[in-house]
């Protein structure tokens, strides 16, 4: 039986594998990534959500907020597939200042972006396809992904194909 997301905010093994790496700034040369070791909770991402829209009717509990940027920019799983566990609803990045953007269709993929030493920030407010790849990042997408890798460019260019209209409809909330 596959679990809905409706609810569920258990935290995904590769997440917590993700929290317990140290993400290096390198003078802005580097990651711009906190990982969370839990989710927000839904109060405090409707809390969030609420003040970053100015739309007080909203709730948070479409998203799992599990990192953040320097700035405050939240990394989410945006749980937009009824029905399918966590681990395949997209990554999606919701900035400090406004920006918003798919970054990966799934946790998986999310991870082979990470392995090229690019977090959400680096993929929506710069458009940064290119990275290094990290050992470390690289070893734990081969233990959690269920994904073949493929480019940061390749996983950005097709989540953003599956879900065009998300940073409209993110504007859509705004008041």
């Amino acid at each position: 039986m596959i679990e809905t997301t409706e609810f569920d905010r258990t935290f995904p093994a590769a997440l917590a594998a993700v929290a317990r790496v140290g993400f290096d700034y390198d003078d802005g040369e580097g990651v711009d990534f906190e990982p969370y070791g839990a989710f927000d909770s839904t109060e405090e991402t409707t809390d969030w959500l609420r003040n970053w829209t100015g739309n007080h009717e909203l709730h948070g509990d479409a998203f799992r907020v599990f990192g953040q940027d320097g700035t405050g920019g939240l990394a989410a799983l945006w749980c937009v597939r009824p029905g399918q566990p966590l681990v395949e609803q997209p990554v999606v990045f919701l900035g400090s200042e406004g920006e918003r953007g798919v970054v990966a269709a799934s946790l998986s993929d999310f991870l082979w972006v990470l392995a090229d030493s690019l977090g959400p920030l680096e993929v929506v407010e710069y458009e940064q396809y290119e990275g290094r790849a990290d050992p470390g990042l690289t070893e734990l997408a081969q233990r959690h992904a269920t994904t073949p890798r493929r480019s940061t460019h390749d996983i950005v260019t097709a989540a953003r194909a599956e879900f065009p209209t998300f940073a409209q409809d993110i504007d859509a909330l705004c008041r």
